[in-house]
């Protein structure tokens, strides 16, 4: 694959890449919508008003999407001239604007400001000594020749450095720094999981097919009587001394049997660790951006609910669009002391554990990726700087603009088509952000050849195309796996237009300036051709037409300190109105360029 490397200097700073982060935050939900924003002689002007704050950066490229490419440092107007301000002082404006702006006061943005720019600078320190590390077999940063396909695929996954570029936290992470670079994706790291014993009669499984916990089973013997259970060794380290499973241990119910097996990778996500062959879903009692990292209850039931109820419809996608395929999630397993009482009071904890310790299966990509194909996470590929060789600067070395375009193309016919029809014909609201769809490549020329979408997480159901499926599962388990249809539409269209095709677009126009208006209107033609074949629903025939888009929320939610699942959206115009409008002038001066 024509992948080479490149100098970790072109990288930004954890104080840029902060401080970057915040003001597209601003730009999008605060400034922007208010009006108080304006791009000229190569800066982006932002206000905060109820401060009386005026910021700029510098511009390496203008977005249509608003997605602009900022460069160096942050500055604000004071007494007629421009002064640097720094990512925590910057943090500290932003504060008291969404304070002034809300009437909220949030004692944690501060902190979890900090605790992100804390992560960026530790994930930047570990690219370093990977680079310079003589043994570069996990190095995110691996030249071409040779290269192990599984090598490129870990490297795109553990290459994420700064995180969601909208997200006004993207590093934020609770836990030590020892345990960070212990088990973090941006450390490379690799470790064997920690393996208990449990008696059968306190393991409750499920699973969705026959030999789907062989992926359990395999990693390790134990005792007649008892299953294998898995757990992520950090995850361990928090509950081991937790009452009740120390009086398991005592009385024989649960082995404490240590590290063992294979080595595990932790993928994106930090809590699914990958060996190769099968994806683990792990709890993970670590705050991560928003969210405490656990399997809850529903979670798990869910998993292997929705796998089952999945199965017809990705194997309808998978017939009518090749080169799509699902990830299912076949089987978990956990522990259940139910809530029995250790002698010391703590009744009613037994929850706790079976929470702490599911783990869900997920199909390795071997049993979905066509043979021969590399496989690489989205999110790499579209990453702003070259942190890995998934990188389009990376993937695709000296392509001009008609190899772009026709990558370009290639892409969207994989992605677009499965993600609205599992919408439009099954009521399924698959969530494509760039952390849940794998990309599989033609390792000669990187041409994208398969999607792979993942994390059952995240995928959701219309109800009235699901009534008898849903009644017949349990209210706690079918109510978290749907979202009214406006909703849906709303998820749908933040994930594949806002969250991924924008920022693709913004990685290819970073390699070709000028190519995104032509971007732009190759996805526009995607909709058109898919509007057609779902007989033009208003929905897709109004996203067709260039109504503003939805975009997720982050900086509010955050500060709001809301749950994702009730994360708000906020609308932003649409790129694809600009594109109608290129296509109607070339239309009438057919001898323009475009």
């Amino acid at each position: 694959m024509p992948m080479t490397s490149s100098p970790a200097a072109t990288v930004a700073s954890a104080d840029h890449a902060t401080a970057h982060t915040l003001l597209n935050c601003l730009l999008r939900e605060v400034s922007g919508p208010e009006h108080q924003t304006a791009v000229a002689d190569g800066w982006l002007r932002l206000r905060l008003p109820r401060c009386g704050v005026l910021l700029r950066v510098g511009l390496r490229r203008t977005s249509l999407i608003g997605a602009h490419r900022f460069t160096g440092p942050v500055s604000e107007e004071r007494d007629g001239t421009w002064a640097e301000v720094s990512w925590h002082a910057l943090a500290e404006r932003i504060h008291r604007e969404l304070q002034l702006r809300t009437g909220v006061h949030n004692d944690e943005f501060l902190g979890q400001v900090a605790s992100s720019h804390a992560g960026m600078t530790a994930a930047l320190a570990a690219l370093g000594h990977r680079a310079t590390s003589p043994d570069r077999s996990t190095s995110p940063d691996r030249a071409t020749s040779p290269v192990d396909a599984q090598d490129l695929y870990l490297a795109s996954e553990q290459s994420l450095l700064f995180g969601h570029r909208f997200h006004p936290t993207p590093k934020a992470r609770t836990g030590s720094a020892d345990s960070w670079s212990r088990f973090a994706p941006e450390a490379g790291a690799r470790f064997p999981l920690h393996h208990l014993a449990v008696r059968q009669e306190y393991v409750r499984e499920e699973s969705a097919r026959p030999g789907a916990l062989a992926a359990l089973d395999r990693q390790g013997a134990v005792p007649e009587g008892y299953r294998l259970l898995p757990a992520h060794p950090w995850q361990y380290a928090m509950l081991r001394e937790h009452r009740p499973l120390r009086a398991a241990i005592a009385r024989g119910e649960v082995l404490d049997l240590g590290p063992g097996g294979a080595e595990f990778a932790p993928t994106a996500s930090v809590r699914t660790l990958y060996d190769g062959r099968d994806f683990l879903k792990f709890s993970l009692n670590v705050r991560i951006t928003n969210c405490l990292r656990k399997n809850a209850d529903y979670e798990l039931s869910g998993a292997v609910a929705l796998t089952r109820l999945l199965e017809p419809v990705a194997t309808d996608l998978a017939v009518r669009f090749p080169g799509c395929e699902l990830l299912r999630e076949p089987a978990y397993r956990t522990l259940d002391l139910g809530d029995r009482q250790d002698g010391g009071g703590n009744g009613g904890t037994g929850r706790q554990l079976t929470e702490g310790f599911g783990v869900i299966v997920r199909e390795g990509l071997a049993a979905r990726l066509r043979p021969g194909l590399t496989a690489l996470l989205a999110a790499a590929v579209a990453d702003e700087y070259p942190t890995s060789g998934a990188q389009i600067s990376r993937l695709l070395p000296d392509s001009g603009p008609d190899r772009l375009s026709a990558w370009w193309r290639a892409y969207l016919d994989l992605l677009v088509p499965p993600v609205l029809a599992a919408y439009f014909d099954h009521g399924v609201v698959l969530e494509p952000h760039l952390q849940n769809v794998v990309i599989g490549v033609d390792p000669a020329d990187g041409t994208p050849r398969q999607v792979l979408f993942r994390d059952l997480e995240g995928t959701k159901l219309v109800p009235e195309h699901h009534t008898a499926a849903l009644a017949a599962l349990p209210g706690a388990v079918a109510r978290p796996l749907t979202y009214e249809r406006e909703r849906g539409w709303d998820r749908v269209v933040y994930c594949l237009l806002v969250n991924h095709i924008a920022e693709m677009v913004a990685a290819l126009a970073d390699r070709s300036p000028g190519l995104e208006p032509a971007l732009w209107s190759a996805v526009r033609r995607v909709l058109c051709e898919r509007s057609a074949a779902h007989d033009h629903p208003p929905a897709l025939r109004a996203l067709v037409a260039g109504v503003p888009l939805p975009a997720k929320a982050n900086l509010l939610t955050r500060w709001g300190r809301r749950a994702d699942r009730r994360a708000g959206y906020v609308r932003i115009a649409s790129p694809l109105a600009s594109a109608l409008l290129s296509e109607a002038a070339h239309v009438m001066h057919p001898g323009s360029s475009r």
